[in-house]
C-alpha cells in the first residue's frame, strides 16, 4: 500500500512538472522592438538599377532567354510600380540597386544540399547609398526547384515578383521606424 500512495504522489509530481512546463512553453515571447529601416530608404526619389549579372549556367536552362533577363524584368517592375524615378547615370541617383542571380552549386541541383546553405538559385537585391557606397540593405529571394522549363520560368517570375515585393514592404515602412535611427 506504501508503494501505491509513493507511486500516486510521484504521478502527481510529474503531472504537476509537466503541466507547468507546457504552461510556460504557450507563453509567448517578448515582442522585440523592430530595427529601424535606414532613412535613406525611405526617402530617396531617384534609383540607378546595377546589372551585377547572373552565375553562368543558368540560360538557355534552366531558364529561358539570357543572362540579361532578370534585370530586364526588375527594372520594368521598378518602373510600373512608379515610386522611384528611375536614373541612367548613378551619380544623380539617391540609392543604386544591384541585382544579381546567383546559382550557389549551379543550376538548379537538389541534391547537393550541405547544411543550411541554399542549393536554390536565388536572386540577391543589394540597395546601397550611391553617395557613401554603403550597404544599407539586401534582400534575397530563391527560386524554387522544377522539373519543367515552363515550371524553371515560373518559379523565375515568383521570386523576381517577391522580391519586387520584399522592396515594397522594406521602403514602404512606417516614419516612426525611420525616426528612431
Amino acid at each position: 500500500m506504501r508503494n501505491v500512495t509513493s507511486l500516486k504522489i510521484f504521478l502527481l509530481v510529474c503531472a504537476a512538472i509537466l503541466f507547468a512546463a507546457n504552461a510556460g512553453a504557450q507563453t509567448p515571447p517578448p515582442s522585440a522592438s523592430l530595427a529601424p529601416v535606414p532613412p535613406a530608404l525611405l526617402n530617396a526619389k531617384t534609383v540607378f538599377i546595377s546589372n551585377a549579372g547572373a552565375d553562368s549556367g543558368l540560360f538557355p536552362h534552366p531558364f529561358s532567354g539570357d543572362p540579361d533577363r532578370p534585370y530586364n524584368e526588375f527594372f520594368a517592375n521598378i518602373q510600373a510600380w512608379s515610386r522611384y524615378q528611375i536614373v541612367t547615370d548613378p551619380s544623380e541617383a539617391d540609392l543604386v540597386f544591384e541585382l544579381r542571380l546567383i546559382a550557389p552549386y549551379g543550376p538548379s541541383n537538389p541534391n547537393k544540399q550541405n547544411g543550411a546553405a541554399d542549393p536554390l538559385p536565388m536572386f540577391r537585391l543589394v540597395i546601397l547609398d550611391r553617395k557613401t557606397h554603403y550597404v544599407l540593405w539586401a534582400l534575397t529571394e530563391s527560386i524554387e526547384f522544377a522539373f519543367l522549363q515552363k515550371t524553371h520560368d515560373h518559379n523565375f517570375d515568383e521570386a523576381l515578383s517577391a522580391i519586387t515585393m520584399d522592396l515594397k514592404r522594406l521602403t514602404s515602412a512606417p516614419a516612426s521606424t525611420a525616426a528612431n535611427h
